[in-house]
């Protein structure tokens, strides 16, 4: 087991630097699962099928991973079960006409790539309500007051993927900052950063929100390794959970650099429509991506 961690940790390590003849470990066993922020729903290039349910993108983060472990000459077998709307315990059970996706965990499993939570929370739907009202006060302390049950299910998920992949490293990433918490930058900016739509207050409270549930996840993460499962943790903020790392800063919806998230540009037609709002767009997966590889 322990050759095996060495060889997988070693292979995501050099990825970014190490030229295709020094690729030479695999095949590598990986697994995709997990909620919209894993399947990619906004990132474009849906696989054929999954358009208005799974939202399954060629251009999600775990994809562009394995792509570029290709590109570097290791074998890599696939597979890629994440579902838009899921919450942990749809993992369990067949959700939107797909088989449980803990079912596509074997034996022989090395990489896990997870992005689920936030459904547990009903963060969507507080979005929505940010938009469309006022989410600010009660809403706000609301989903926060659920972020104790998540980490429980969370916790429960890490044990049952470990039982049926005991060799696999889990790396959960997280979901960052969708809004800026300050004021909007200067020039052209999605309708979404409109003061009606979203107020400074619901801004600065759905960032403190945002800063609790990477904590929140961070912790069982830390809590989940200690315990005894191999887990990593890949984040948008730095790891005091309240700072935007270098390659996120600045590229949250209304900032000044290129955008990493939808805003209102998703509902124009021929879009993915409100699905895709305040979800990480290809810009977005590819900076996810060049965390993994370079954190874990």
């Amino acid at each position: 087991m322990k050759r095996l961690l060495v060889a997988v940790t070693a292979t995501f390590a050099v990825l970014a630097t190490a030229p295709a003849a020094n690729a030479t470990i695999g095949p590598l066993h990986v697994v995709a699962m997990g909620d919209s922020y894993a399947s990619g729903t906004g990132a474009g290039d849906y696989e054929p099928g999954t358009e208005g349910n799974c939202w399954r993108s060629v251009n999600s983060y775990s994809e562009q991973i394995v792509a570029r472990v290709r590109a570097r000459g290791t074998s890599v077998q696939f597979t890629n079960v994440s579902c838009s709307g899921a919450a942990t315990s749809d993992l369990y059970k067949e959700f939107l006409g797909e088989a449980s996706q803990l079912d596509a965990l074997q034996v022989d499993t090395n990489i896990v790539l997870l992005t689920i939570g936030t459904n547990d929370i009903g963060y969507a739907a507080y979005g929505g309500l940010c938009v469309q009202a006022d989410c600010s006060g009660a809403p706000t302390q609301a989903v926060a007051a659920k972020l104790p049950d998540m980490a429980k299910n969370l916790a429960q998920l890490f044990k049952d993927i470990h039982a049926r992949s005991p060799h696999a490293r889990i790396v959960l990433s997280a979901y960052g900052s969708q809004l800026t918490a300050g004021a909007n930058a200067d020039g052209k900016l999605d309708p979404i950063c409109d003061d009606g739509v979203f107020s400074p207050q619901e801004r600065t409270q759905g960032n403190a929100l945002a800063s609790q549930l990477d904590k929140t996840l961070r912790d069982t993460t830390s809590q989940a390794r200690y315990a005894g499962i191999d887990t990593a943790f890949v984040s948008e903020y730095t790891a005091d959970s309240t700072h935007l790392n270098a390659v996120f800063a600045g590229h949250s919806l209304c900032q000044a650099g290129t955008p990493f998230y939808r805003g209102f540009d998703a509902l124009a037609p021929g879009q993915e429509g409100p699905d895709a709002v305040l979800h990480l767009n290809k810009d977005g997966h590819a900076a996810l991506a060049d965390l993994v590889l370079s954190q874990v």
